[in-house]
């Protein structure tokens, strides 16, 4: 059956679908002050003077550490408390520490900024997420997180074009200021706009049982063998992943010798506006697939990572910045299918007051081995290869990652092998 219906399931102003796109700008949001840092990684580079493995820990582990580890509380509150209060606090906190990131005066300072902005965004996917998953069955659950998912596309794009013009005209600094105020009257109207959903409701399921406790539900996902692959696999796509969305502006301002303001229109259509269509599309496909087989849900990510892989390898080879923006273009429009399943196998695979903790765990382990380790990592080996003599050591920090992309097919095939069943076992948890 559908989900809710509006009157259950809606907002003060709307049903599900003003809930739905009301969440997606939050997430929105949420990566426009999560990812406007990289646009301006050059000219923070040049003024702070910090190293490449400097400007990987901020990018990476700083952030990720603190996202990810105030994830699982977070998410523990989420399945017994107010999903919708929590998100509005969360995104409070984490567009104020993105606005104070622009009175930085050195990189410990910066540093600070953005372990807040982690603490304050670990509060974001999870309630949203599982809010979600009550609104839509299962059947256009993936369509519907593929919107959610679109939130990431689009900030990146509002990231790069905010970072990229308002540095232009005012310096690094405003663009901070311009991309975290906004956020704080934003979290005002999902504090006064939207209702808390009846959980269950997505699939006519009674939510009104006790959640279940730390142990049982880590037990439980440790069972679910199909989730413990999809997670392994996505876990490698995400470090690469991460490390191409947190390196690529400088590699083409290092390759082709252009400015923020060059690249922010082009990078950002392409990774943002690409990547949103595609989350969306593929989202739907993703469901009309799985109608047939639940299979097809870590399926879908597999042929996209084995897809994007050749592109990718030639994106770090083209000559010309023309030429590297073609190739880049099918990886940007598959690149976020894999956060959009992922997301949703976290809500299939276990019971209904597990489903804000399991995704915080799969975020957990996303943002600190994939946010957190891909561009740190490839920040360490840009270092090294220069302190090596390489010609392009940012260049060949890159290429090194695209392995892991092919070790990613394994682990999700061997998911697929058992995610039918794993979801019946699911169901049953009520």
């Amino acid at each position: 059956m559908m989900a809710a219906d509006s009157s259950q399931a809606g907002g003060q102003f709307g049903g599900r679908a003003y809930v739905l796109a009301i969440l997606t700008l939050v997430y929105t949001f949420n990566h426009i002050d999560r990812q406007i840092l990289l646009i301006l990684v050059e000219p923070i580079k040049t003024e702070l003077a910090i190293s490449d493995s400097a400007i990987g820990l901020l990018t990476g582990f700083a952030f990720a550490v603190f996202y990810a580890t105030f994830g699982i509380p977070i998410a523990l509150w989420a399945d017994r408390g107010n999903r919708r209060n929590i998100l509005s606090l969360a995104l409070a906190v984490w567009s104020g520490m993105t606005a104070l990131s622009g009175l930085a005066m050195s990189f410990w300072h910066l540093l600070v900024a953005r372990m807040g902005v982690g603490v304050g965004e670990a509060g974001g996917t999870p309630p949203a997420t599982s809010m979600i998953s009550d609104l839509y069955a299962p059947k256009e659950r993936a369509f519907a997180l593929g919107i959610y998912t679109s939130g990431i596309g689009l900030g990146i794009l509002a990231g790069f074009m905010i970072g990229g013009y308002v540095y232009q005209a005012f310096g690094w600094r405003v663009a901070f200021f311009v991309a975290g105020i906004p956020g704080l009257l934003l979290a005002l109207l999902v504090r006064l706009s939207i209702k808390e959903p009846k959980r269950g409701a997505g699939e006519q399921r009674d939510g009104d049982v006790e959640a279940s406790s730390f142990g049982e539900t880590m037990a439980f996902i440790g069972r679910q063998t199909s989730f413990l692959w999809l997670l392994a696999g996505c876990c490698l796509i995400c470090i690469s992943a991460n490390a191409f969305l947190a390196w690529t502006p400088s590699h083409l301002q290092r390759a082709y010798e252009v400015g923020p303001a060059d690249i922010a229109v082009p990078l950002g259509l392409l990774i943002g506006g690409a990547g949103s269509v595609g989350a969306i599309l593929l989202g739907r496909v993703c469901d009309r697939l799985s109608a047939r087989s639940l299979a097809w849900r870590p399926l879908m990510i597999a042929i996209c990572a084995a897809l994007a892989l050749p592109f990718a390898w030639l994106f770090l080879q083209a000559e010309t910045i023309m030429m590297a923006y073609a190739w880049n273009l099918l990886p940007s429009f598959i690149g976020l299918i894999y956060a959009s399943i992922a997301y949703t196998a976290s809500q299939e695979l276990v019971g209904l007051r597990m489903r804000a903790f399991a995704s915080a765990f799969m975020l957990f382990c996303l943002t600190l081995i994939g946010i957190g380790g891909g561009p740190t990592i490839v920040g360490w080996l840009s270092d090294q290869f220069a302190a090596s003599g390489a010609s392009m050591p940012l260049k060949s920090a890159l290429e090194i990652m695209l392995v892991l992309n092919l070790l990613s097919v394994f682990a999700l095939i061997m998911s697929a092998r058992t995610y039918t069943r794993d979801v019946a076992r699911a169901a049953q948890m009520t």
